[in-house]
């Protein structure tokens, strides 16, 4: 970490409880069930200092304690309603739980499918279950979501995740947050920079490069395989 030259909007976690568990998950020893803890632990930490800087806390109203004391309610600011998480199929599932636990209330949950072409490591989009808007439609006046936080555990070359980005600036977010268990220091430097007013990159950990492959080195080999017990396919 101490050689890479980060982009001012990407955002690597120094927390020491955090690198640990980054360690174990890089382990050739590590299990599909730890792996699958170990993704949603980090998720959490991450996801936990993203949406500290990313949301605001908003006083809401109030109510009553158990006590009979009324207090002021709290909620976020954008609120949840204009709030969506985006998971980049299929390993960025495994980081839902853990996003959507530290939200106030439920999200919409807009899945992308992306996977990279062999030979070109291009994206290639196969799902897309975002809603259409129709601009100045007065059959639609439900605004554009505020948010749209994507989750994928790992950005290597980082054109899934520019990919993604795109989609969701097309939609009409204002704002994007990417979550992620480790990248790379180009994919972290693509990613921030496809949109660098509107995106904010967080990462547990950043290697420095990926090899012939596109594979993270020493990465956590093919994350998906690993959470979802394909290996050898």
């Amino acid at each position: 970490m101490a050689n890479i030259q980060l982009p001012k909007n990407a955002h690597v976690s120094t927390h020491p409880c955090l690198q640990a568990k980054l360690s174990q998950l890089r382990s050739a020893k590590t299990g599909s069930r730890d792996a699958q803890t170990l993704v949603h632990e980090i998720a959490l930490m991450v996801g936990y200092e993203a949406l500290a800087s990313g949301l605001k806390a908003q006083q809401q109203g109030t109510d009553e304690s158990p006590l009979g004391y009324t207090y002021t309610t709290t909620t976020t600011s954008p609120s949840p309603t204009s709030i969506s998480l985006v998971p980049i199929l299929r390993s960025g599932l495994s980081m839902v739980p853990a996003l959507s636990s530290l939200l106030p209330a439920p999200v919409p949950i807009h899945h992308l499918g992306l996977y990279r072409e062999k030979s070109t490591l291009q994206p290639v989009e196969y799902y897309n279950n975002l809603p259409y808007h129709f601009p100045s439609s007065a059959a639609n006046s439900k605004p554009h979501p505020e948010l749209a936080i994507i989750v994928d555990p790992v950005i290597a070359t980082g054109a899934t995740a520019c990919a993604a980005i795109d989609s969701l600036r097309d939609w009409g977010v204002k704002r994007i947050i990417v979550c992620a268990i480790l990248a790379t220091e180009d994919g972290l430097h693509k990613a921030c920079s496809e949109w660098e007013e509107g995106v904010e990159v967080w990462v547990g950990g950043c290697d420095k490069d990926v090899d012939e492959k596109g594979m993270i080195k020493p990465g956590l080999g093919d994350i998906g395989d690993r959470l979802f017990l394909t290996l050898g396919k």
